[in-house]
C-alpha cells in the first residue's frame, strides 16, 4: 500500500478545525475547574486516565514489541512532558488561559531551535529566521499588554513566562522524540511515555507540595478532568496521530495554529478575560512567525521552481 501523504483537503480542515476548538479549550477547562481541583491534579489525573486507555490501544494493536531499546528516550520524553503541563498548571495560577494557550503554541520555534543544532537535515531556512525573529518580537509586544491593564500586576508576567516555558518544554520533547529511537517506534508508544512518566512525577510533586488533598468532586471538576483524559489526552491525540499518517505533516502544522485562535476566544468568551490591544498585535505576530518557521521550507522549494527556466 502506498504510503504517499496527501494534501489538505476539505475533510483535513474539518477534523482539524474540531481538534484546534478541543486543544483551545483544556486550558479554559483547567481554570474554570480551578477552584474545585487545583491545576497540578487536574493534569495527574488526565495524564492517568489517558495512559489507561492508550496501554488498552497499544494491547490491542500489538505495539508493545516495539518498548525494546526506548525505554531511555521514552523517560527523557515523559519527564519533559511533565515539566510541560507543571509549567501549565502554575502558570494558570497567575494569568489569563487565553496567554497560557498563546505562550504554549510557541514550541515549534522551540523545537525547530533544537534540530537546527542537533540534526544536519534540520538545518534552518533565511525564511524561517525571519519566522523566529518575527515571533520573539511579538512574544515581547504580548508579555508589554500584561502590564496595560489596570487590575493586573507583575504576576501576570511571571504567568506568561511559565506559559513560555511549556513552549519550550513542549518544543524540547519534540527534540527528544525526533533523535532518539522513539521516532521509529509507534506513536502510541510515544505517547504512553509521556503520560505515564507525567502522571507520576505530577503525583509526587502534588504530594510534595500539599495539593493532593485539594481537590473537591463537584459535577466541573470530574467534566473538566475527563474532558482532558479522556477526549484532549486520549481521543484528539490519536486522531491527530492517524491524520499524520495520511497528510502531509507540514500542511497539518500550519493548520493547528488555529488552537491559539480558539484558546484567547473561549477565554473570552467563557471566562470574561480581558485582551489588551498590545496581547492582540502580539499575537499576531507569534502566529506569523510560527507559520514562517513551519512554511519556511515549502517557500524556499516554490521560489527555487520558480527561478528555474
Amino acid at each position: 500500500m502506498s504510503t504517499a501523504r496527501r494534501g489538505a483537503d476539505a475533510f483535513l480542515f474539518q477534523v482539524m478545525l474540531g481538534l484546534c476548538s478541543i486543544w483551545g479549550l483544556q486550558q479554559v477547562a483547567i481554570k474554570a475547574a480551578a477552584p474545585d481541583i487545583v491545576p497540578l491534579m487536574q493534569t495527574m489525573a488526565r495524564s492517568g486516565i489517558a495512559a489507561l486507555l492508550v496501554g488498552l490501544v497499544m494491547s490491542w494493536r500489538g505495539d508493545w514489541k516495539s518498548v525494546r531499546g526506548t525505554l531511555r528516550g521514552g523517560l527523557l520524553t515523559g519527564a519533559l512532558f511533565a515539566l510541560e503541563f507543571l509549567f501549565i498548571a502554575l502558570g494558570l495560577q497567575y494569568t489569563l488561559a487565553s496567554h497560557i494557550s498563546l505562550f504554549l503554541y510557541t514550541s515549534p520555534i522551540f523545537s525547530a531551535l533544537g534540530l537546527h543544532l542537533l540534526l544536519p537535515s534540520e538545518r534552518l531556512r533565511p525564511f524561517q529566521w525571519l519566522g523566529i525573529a518575527v515571533c520573539f518580537g511579538g512574544i515581547a509586544v504580548a508579555f508589554s499588554g500584561g502590564l496595560t491593564l489596570a487590575h493586573m500586576d507583575t504576576r501576570m508576567l511571571l504567568g506568561d513566562a511559565l506559559g513560555l516555558l511549556s513552549g519550550a518544554a513542549w518544543g524540547a520533547t519534540t527534540v527528544a522524540v525526533r533523535t532518539s529511537r522513539l521516532s521509529e517506534a509507534p506513536p502510541t508508544l510515544t505517547l504512553f511515555y509521556q503520560l505515564v512518566v507525567a502522571s507520576v512525577a505530577l503525583l509526587a510533586l502534588a504530594g510534595m507540595s500539599g495539593q493532593i488533598h485539594q481537590v473537591a468532586l463537584t459535577p466541573l471538576s470530574m467534566g473538566s478532568v475527563l474532558f482532558q483524559g479522556v477526549v484532549v489526552s486520549f481521543a484528539s491525540y490519536l486522531t491527530w496521530f492517524w491524520l499524520m499518517r495520511r497528510y502531509l505533516a507540514s500542511q497539518m502544522a500550519v493548520l493547528s495554529f488555529m488552537t491559539p485562535l480558539f484558546g484567547i476566544t473561549f477565554g473570552v468568551v467563557l471566562l470574561g478575560e480581558p485582551l489588551s490591544l498590545n496581547f492582540v498585535a502580539g499575537a499576531v505576530l507569534v502566529l506569523l512567525g510560527i507559520t514562517l518557521v513551519n512554511a519556511g521550507p515549502w517557500i524556499r522549494r516554490r521560489l527555487t521552481q520558480g527561478a528555474g527556466p
